[in-house]
């Protein structure tokens, strides 16, 4: 086909310019506006004319005349009429162009030169741009079909000799190997120059045509069928792939590149999943579970849990270096079966104890981390149930520990908090876990644990506990705290803690009445009102108590009446808020009675109505001793004064001397004589000297005492516990839990009227707040029909 050139003349020439003006040198003439423009064409080339705005013609070419010639010209024209422009007409050629006879192949020879150059790694003898013009040729003359076809006979050629020619190759995997990658490298390289040449063909007829590949995917297909074909290759390149990754396990070092390379070309040719990911899976898992074997069997827990960790990691590294990222998700799962999922009983019975007990934080973490890999938190969880009941039943349930039980459950929580919150990373289904033994295991003694936690509050709160702030102190109440939530039988535990809390108001012992009143608020909070209304008039009775005194102290009695020498300070208890206590009887000196008897005119003189009654028990007084080796004071309950104020007239004293003197009960008396004369403070002698007060011992006060303090304490034997109070608390408790029992009986067959045994046994347990056994609840019922018409049992099966 042939192109029709024209040439351009230009217009805006300096010296070929048409000017109005005279000048010459004047600037270009512009086409007016509506101007038209007409050619018209002879044998000769292009003619130009230009009309005018006045419908002048100016010939162009022949604008280098000179100017007389164009005004003649002009003079001429405009006296002619115009003439008619000529039309331009293109005619097609006579004959059609034709190609040579042997176009086709002499254009394919070239280019089949140039593709076995390529294969060869020679110079190709065209240029690129002549390689590609002769694609483009072939292509426009509709031989895009044929050049496609060769092309593609001239790759399988070449890749099956390749391939063919690694059969037999070297039986050393790594050398081999290296063939392979340098076989699939070269391949890559001369299809993409072979696709560069024919670019112009990949881009007009792959596309136009249907199930067509690119020349790329084209190389590809032939390299993966052949590759299919030759076996021994394929099964040499996956083994040796396999042997490599296996050496680099066992911590040999190993080409990465080339493991990267030929995986990469598994993934371009489509046979990744088949060829290599389903064998190297299949090895993982053999590899990994005798590993895990020999691991458990050779190592401890926190080395193997070490090992597990890194040998994941390494495969995850694995497949950012050069496996196929979609080998992830499955190989790490492998693996976390073989070491993990197979082994997790075994790696339980075998060190979560030991961790445990060693407070091993972060193997713990580890334990966890790896565990929720798997799913087997669940049995994880299970292991830190049966770990706090069976380290808790060590402690709860060893009578000879109850000393130290509350301290060795304190810091077992506080332990078990620690792993919770940095091991166990704040599950909320291991906090439950953790609150649900403690309940099991602090109940197993369904009474004594309240008790011993009332005691040990107690002592905290008593004073004498120096070196300890009052940061301590309350943090130390927030954990005991957690320890009653868990306590079933409330109940015991406030009638142990409201007997220590009157001993510590009455005797003056308490550390902090801020520190208490933090207690009863924390206990408010937690068990509500109801719980601490009698805790809190306990208060309300001592504030009011320093009223009296202070008011006793001012009225005419107090001025008149009083012996001189003696102070006293009387605390006026509400009876139904503050323990009961026995009364004891004593016969007390003179002057303590006078005491009494003025005070209680003073009082029922203020409040009417009322009646008083003295508790010598809770009595406590400061005696001033004269000693040979010193005058000193002595802090001691009102039983001690009585025997003591004995001695000021006599030197000796028997025990029956003392008991028919004083009054006191026989038990009481030889607990006082007892810590007299047998304890650290030894004011008496005894004689014979041991550590019991027997019926024929004698009593001397002991002109030998001494001791480096003047105010002496010997009254710590108020503040003990003796097994009858013990054993009447106690007993106070079965008696108002029996009240509860019958309230709730009677309160709920007043709802129902009739209710089966079964169904009133269930609504008992429900409503009932403290720890019983069916057996007592049967009996209370039995005692409630034989003692009340309310009740009745039906035969009838009601």
């Amino acid at each position: 086909m042939s192109h029709l050139k024209r040439p351009i003349s230009s217009i805006n020439s300096g010296s070929n310019t048409n000017n109005n003006n005279n000048s010459g040198t004047g600037p270009a003439m512009k086409k007016p506006k509506g101007q038209s423009v007409l050619y018209s064409f002879d044998k000769n080339g292009v003619q130009h004319y230009v009309s005018s705005e006045d419908g002048m013609l100016v010939d162009l070419k022949n604008e280098g005349s000179s100017a007389s010639a164009t005004a003649a010209n002009l003079s001429r024209k405009k006296a002619t009429p115009p003439q008619p422009v000529k039309k331009l007409v293109i005619k097609p050629f006579k004959e059609k162009p034709k190609i040579p006879f042997n176009f086709e192949e002499v254009t394919w020879e070239k280019l089949k030169e140039a593709v076995n150059a390529i294969h060869k790694k020679q110079p190709v003898s065209c240029s690129l741009e002549e390689l590609y013009q002769a694609v483009e040729d072939l292509c426009l003359h509709k031989m895009a079909g044929n050049l496609y076809s060769r092309l593609q006979q001239e790759c399988e050629a070449h890749i099956s000799g390749t391939l063919q020619s690694l059969v037999g190759q070297s039986p050393d995997p790594l050398v081999f190997l290296s063939l392979v990658e340098k076989c699939w490298q070269d391949l890559c390289d001369q299809m993409l120059m072979i696709r560069s040449i024919a670019l112009y063909l990949d881009r007009t007829y792959v596309i136009q045509t249907a199930n067509v590949r690119s020349l790329w995917d084209m190389g590809l297909q032939l390299f993966r069928k052949h590759l299919s074909r030759c076996t021994e290759v394929e099964h040499k390149t996956v083994t040796g792939l396999l042997r490599l990754i296996e050496k680099e396990r066992m911590g040999e070092a190993v080409d990465r590149t080339l493991l990267n390379h030929l995986l990469r070309m598994f993934t371009a040719l489509g046979i990744y999943s088949e060829s290599f990911e389903k064998p190297f899976l299949e090895g993982t898992a053999e590899f990994y579970a005798s590993e895990g074997v020999r691991y458990m069997q050779l190592s401890d827990v926190p080395d193997y849990l070490k090992h597990v960790e890194a040998r994941l990691h390494e495969e995850h590294e694995r497949c950012v270096l050069y496996l196929d990222a979609c080998t992830r998700k499955a190989l790490v799962a492998t693996a976390e079966k073989q070491l993990l999922d197979r082994h997790t009983h075994a790696i339980l019975d075998k060190g979560f104890t030991l961790l445990m007990d060693a407070n091993r934080i972060p193997d713990l973490q580890r334990m966890y981390s790896l565990f929720s890999r798997v799913s087997a938190l669940e049995l994880l969880r299970l292991a830190l149930s049966a770990y706090i009941k069976a380290t808790g039943q060590g402690i709860v349930l060893d009578e000879m520990k109850d000393k130290d039980m509350v301290s060795s459950l304190l810091d077992l929580k506080a332990r078990l908090d620690t792993i919770w919150e940095e091991s166990f990373l704040k599950n909320e289904a291991f906090s439950n876990t953790i609150k649900d033994a403690f309940e099991h295991l602090i109940n197993l003694r369904q009474n004594r644990p309240a008790e011993l936690i009332a005691k040990f509050l107690d002592e905290k709160l008593r004073s004498g506990n120096k070196g300890t702030s009052e940061e301590e102190l309350e943090n130390t109440l927030d954990r005991v705290l957690v320890l009653f939530r868990f306590i079933q039988g409330k109940d015991v535990f406030e009638a142990f803690y409201k007997k220590d809390l009157a001993k510590r108001l009455l005797l003056g012992k308490s550390a902090s009445i801020d520190a208490e009143k933090s207690m009863i608020s924390k206990l408010k909070t937690e068990c509500g009102s109801q719980f601490t209304n009698k805790l809190e008039g306990m208060f309300k009775d001592i504030e009011l108590s320093k009223e009296i005194n202070e008011s006793f102290k001012q009225s005419s009695q107090a001025r008149t009446k009083l012996p001189s020498g003696i102070e006293m300070s009387v605390h006026v208890l509400t009876t139904g808020y503050w323990p009961t206590y026995p009364p004891m009887e004593v016969r007390l000196p003179h002057e303590l009675n006078v005491y009494q008897d003025i005070f209680k005119e003073f009082y029922l003189s203020k409040y009417s109505g009322r009646r008083l009654m003295w508790q010598n028990s809770l009595g406590h007084c400061v005696l001033k001793a004269e000693f040979p080796k010193g005058r000193k004071e002595l802090a001691v309950s009102l039983f001690q004064t009585v025997v003591l104020m004995l001695f000021n007239d006599t030197q000796r004293l028997s025990l029956q001397d003392i008991k028919d003197a004083t009054g006191i009960e026989d038990k009481e008396l030889r607990r006082t004589l007892q810590s007299l004369a047998c304890g650290k403070v030894r004011v008496l002698q005894k004689q014979p000297k041991g550590r019991d007060v027997e019926d024929e011992d004698q009593f001397v006060f002991n002109d030998d005492f001494s001791a480096p303090l003047f105010r002496i304490k010997v009254n710590a034997i108020q503040m003990k516990e003796t097994v009858e109070e013990n054993a009447s608390t106690t007993e106070r408790v079965f008696q108002d839990r029996q009240y509860q029992i019958d309230a709730a009986i009677v309160r709920i067959m007043k709802t129902r009227k009739v209710l089966s045994h079964t169904l009133l046994i269930t609504e008992l347990f429900q409503q009932l707040k403290f720890p019983i056994k069916p057996a007592d609840l049967k009996k209370r019922i039995e005692s409630l029909i034989d003692r009340t018409p309310l009740l009745y049992v039906s035969h009838d099966g009601a």
